[in-house]
């Protein structure tokens, strides 16, 4: 066996405390009148930022909407965030999603993004799941050199349409490969 000096331990225990501290409410916390206002906020940033992503709100069944992930790597990384999942404009449940990877990287960045679900099933399945990871079935709507988010003709089929937008930081990239969503209580 391994042993470990108790300066590790402690490192590993005191970062461990704070990831936890991170996302805890507590009992009786206003943590979803919280995540709401955010969530309201960055629904608003969006549509007036790029008014085109209001037509893609219409013909969706549902928007998964993350107001902030922050994320952080040096060889490994890992990123956090909790957002709501709206239907008909009110937030049915709350999730928190969870990011990690490894390999060259060194930075940290934070963003938003928002996943439309453009059908029932596609909603429905996310719902269903206990922790949904993104994946092949998510399509990324990208903006162009006017700053108008614009969905391709490939991805207005798609059941899933994400937009990541308000980066700030200094990571390369921002995806939302490996990103595990999870419904929390807040």
């Amino acid at each position: 066996m391994k042993n470990i000096s108790r300066r590790s331990f402690a490192l590993g225990a005191a970062a461990s405390t704070g990831l936890l501290a991170g996302c805890s409410n507590g009992i009786g916390s206003n943590g979803s009148a919280k995540i709401d206002a955010r969530v309201d906020q960055t629904v608003n940033f969006l549509y007036s930022k790029y008014p085109s992503t209001r037509s893609l709100a219409d013909k969706s069944v549902g928007m998964l909407v993350m107001p902030l992930i922050t994320e952080a790597g040096f060889g490994f990384g890992g990123g956090y965030g909790r957002g709501a999942l709206q239907v008909n404009n009110t937030s049915v449940d709350y999730y928190s999603a969870t990011k990690g990877s490894f390999g060259l990287q060194i930075g940290a960045q934070q963003y938003a993004h928002v996943l439309f679900f453009m059908t029932e099933d596609a909603l429905l399945n996310y719902r269903r799941s206990s922790g949904w990871a993104a994946g092949a079935d998510v399509e990324y709507v990208f903006k162009d050199k006017g700053e108008n988010i614009r969905a391709e003709t490939t991805t207005s089929t798609a059941p899933v349409l994400a937009v990541i937008f308000g980066q700030a930081g200094l990571h390369i990239g921002a995806t939302l490969e490996g990103v595990k969503y999870t419904r929390i209580i807040p």
